[in-house]
């Protein structure tokens, strides 16, 4: 925390000898019409603060729902989804406007929002009425609320979007939702506490945490002709897994172990915990870059950002960011790395570089940027303007 409050005294001064003009000139320019916004939710503020990821500077606040705690952008559209789970409703924000265009209706107390790959479908775990809402997204209405286990907390969708997986903390098992026709397809009891949710890329297996028994459930799910539908195995881990983090080749799963102030690395073919390795004062968020070779990890305790190399099986160094990091996001390129503070409402900004002679190190402190009161995520949505609103055309 010195290191950290050193370095906030030190922005304005560097800022003044012309620090800033030294990384404006490093920032890529992609033409007018392109965009890039970082959307962070607010929890006490009930906003979600744009900030512009060209210049490093808050754009927008823009008012939603109350509490809002969950947001995904979408993968087709130029669309951002908040979930308010004091309003039980999900906002719909124009990206290229940033304002709300719509505001749909589900049930109790949600909290996540996942999003198809094909941008058609929203899913949304109602914890206070034990049920998940189908959204369509192009028609902006709910398709269908189906009923599942207690207190679900997190509904995440196949990649191939034929099954939603629900983690049902309330009675310690995991709902299958048959995301074609509308149906419960099982429940399968798991470990104690189910909460977060994994799925392979091929949408062949689901791995859920539970955060009770210290375990990860391996679940095998039906797709196409092929069996399914079943607990493989329940795979020990560290203590209060809190999170899993896929690579992208969806080779190995990194667990952040908060209460073991560690992360547990699983690998997803033969479902076997391979290693684990200390990483900070409580884990609780994980990012693995695009080219799965780095692993950051958000210590809510430590107030720093952990950086593992996946190649090397170590960590090789930790960055000092704000109070109570937990949400990670990386720019478009992977050049910047985005903490969200949450006790400090502010997001620490970290630059990835080629390290120079007289700059050897890889990684260092861009700026803060404040944003609302207990924000607690955050999306990047890179787009560029549509015809009509580009400002490059006639």
């Amino acid at each position: 925390m010195r290191k950290l409050l050193v370095v906030t005294f030190l922005l304005p001064v560097l800022a003044a000898l012309g620090w800033w003009r030294f990384y404006e000139r490093s920032l890529p320019d992609f033409g007018p019409s392109y965009r890039e916004y970082a959307y962070v939710t607010n929890g006490r503020s009930n906003t979600v603060s744009v900030i512009d990821l060209r210049t490093f500077q808050p754009a927008k606040t823009i008012a939603v729902g109350v509490s809002p705690m969950g947001v995904a952008a979408s993968t087709k559209k130029n669309e951002i989804y908040v979930v308010n789970s004091g309003s039980d409703n999900v906002s719909i924000i124009d990206a290229e406007r940033n304002s709300v265009v719509a505001t749909l209706g589900v049930h109790a107390r949600p909290y996540f929002i996942d999003v198809s790959e094909d941008g058609k479908r929203a899913y949304v775990a109602n914890s206070g009425s034990a049920n998940v809402s189908l959204i369509d997204l192009d028609k902006r209405v709910v398709l269908a609320n189906v009923r599942v286990g207690a207190a679900p907390g997190l509904a995440r969708v196949s990649p191939d979007g034929t099954t939603v997986v629900v983690s049902n903390r309330g009675d310690n098992t995991v709902s299958l939702i048959d995301a074609k026709q509308l149906r419960l397809r099982a429940t399968l009891p798991v470990c104690a506490q189910p909460e977060d949710i994994a799925i392979l890329p091929d949408s062949s297996k689901a791995f859920v945490a539970c955060t009770g028994s210290a375990q990860v459930a391996s679940i095998a799910l039906k797709h196409g002709e092929q069996a399914g539908d079943q607990v493989l195995a329940l795979l020990d881990v560290g203590r209060t897994p809190i999170d899993l983090t896929l690579k992208p080749d969806g080779g190995e799963l990194m667990v952040c172990d908060f209460d073991s102030d560690s992360i547990s690395i699983i690998e997803t073919g033969n479902n076997e915990v391979g290693s684990s390795a200390l990483v900070g004062q409580h884990p609780v968020r994980g990012l693995v870059t695009g080219d799965n070779s780095r692993l950051y990890v958000s210590n809510f305790g430590s107030n720093d950002v952990a950086v593992y190399d996946i190649d090397l099986g170590r960590l090789i160094t930790t960055l000092p960011v704000g109070s109570h990091p937990e949400g990670l996001a990386l720019s478009q390129d992977e050049n910047y790395l985005l903490a969200l503070d949450t006790q400090s409402g502010d997001v620490t900004v970290i630059q990835r570089r080629t390290p120079r002679k007289l700059e050897p190190s890889e990684y260092s402190l861009l700026t803060l940027i404040p944003v609302g009161v207990q924000p607690n995520a955050i999306v990047v949505k890179a787009f560029r303007l549509s015809k009509a609103k580009n400002p490059g055309t006639r």
